[in-house]
């Protein structure tokens, strides 16, 4: 079931949808972009911002019957006293974005770990974007957190990354500073007075077609870096309407991540294979 629009003058997108889907409230709007549910032209469009001209179609579908519940159980890699590792899907939000209410695996495994009487605290380390996958870790103190955090540019971060087209040469390093725009929440590639050093490693692991499978290793975390980088490079991320072109389901997924685990000096690995549905986007 969805609602298919015609566009008659010029405009931005959420002033499109706002106008035109009466009895929308425009959290349930947000939420239909931000879930990759709305198309122009045939392409998914998450960007509130994104110009319209006449004649364009817009498609607004329903949100897909997976959506995460507030009961769904969260895969655990690892979990001790101290820190706990999950694998999170594509689509779910790692930390409450805003007051809307939305699933984020914080609440999700929160409530999966609390009993009656003994609710469970926990702190992010890090986060992941909604739509990329992989592993995720939280700390069961704010001590734990800051401990973790503290030597964090000394974790080893791993990546698999879906992308237009094939590299060449076909392993190399981005070393290009990044700067984010509050405005459009999207990160410029390049030197300027507000960017910050960011450096990103990457392999060719397969090609198929005009696709090519890579792994990517992140020296820095930036927000957005691979997206960014790799959009940067002429090889943006499949399914990455802010970097690239819009899909069913970003090409990113968080293969593993490795840790000194600061109590009691050993190096953790944390490591989750990327679903299918990661790899059926090399077609």
């Amino acid at each position: 079931m969805s609602d298919k629009l015609r566009v008659s003058e010029s405009t931005v997108l959420l002033t499109f949808l706002i106008t035109h889907l009466q009895g929308w409230t425009r959290n349930k709007i947000k939420q239909r972009l931000q879930a990759g549910c709305v198309a122009v032209n045939g392409e998914s469009i998450s960007r509130h911002d994104h110009a319209l001209k006449a004649g364009d179609n817009v498609d607004v579908r329903a949100l897909a019957k997976n959506v995460h519940r507030k009961n769904s159980q969260l895969e655990i890699l690892y979990a001790d006293r101290d820190l706990i590792a999950i694998n999170k899907p594509a689509g779910l939000l790692s930390v409450a974005a805003d007051k809307g209410g939305k699933p984020h695996a914080l609440s999700i495994l929160r409530n999966q770990l609390s009993r009656p009487k003994h609710p469970v605290k926990l702190w992010p380390v890090h986060r992941l974007d909604r739509d990329t996958s992989g592993v995720l870790l939280f700390a069961t103190s704010s001590e734990m957190r800051e401990a973790v955090t503290a030597v964090w540019s000394e974790a080893e971060k791993t990546y698999l990354a879906v992308v237009e087209g094939c590299p060449s040469p076909n392993q190399g390093t981005i070393d290009q500073p990044l700067r984010l725009d509050p405005m459009e929440y999207r990160m410029h590639v390049g030197p300027h007075p507000e960017s910050k050093r960011a450096v990103t490693h990457f392999k060719v692991q397969r090609i198929v077609k005009r696709r090519a499978l890579l792994e990517v290793q992140l020296e820095t975390g930036r927000q957005h870096q691979i997206r960014a980088h790799l959009a940067w490079l002429g090889h943006p991320v499949i399914g990455d309407s802010r970097y690239g072109t819009g899909g069913p389901r970003m090409g990113l997924h968080a293969l593993r991540l490795i840790i000194t685990h600061p109590k009691i000096g050993k190096r953790l690995t944390f490591e989750t294979p990327a679903p299918n549905e990661f790899f059926a986007l090399l077609g």
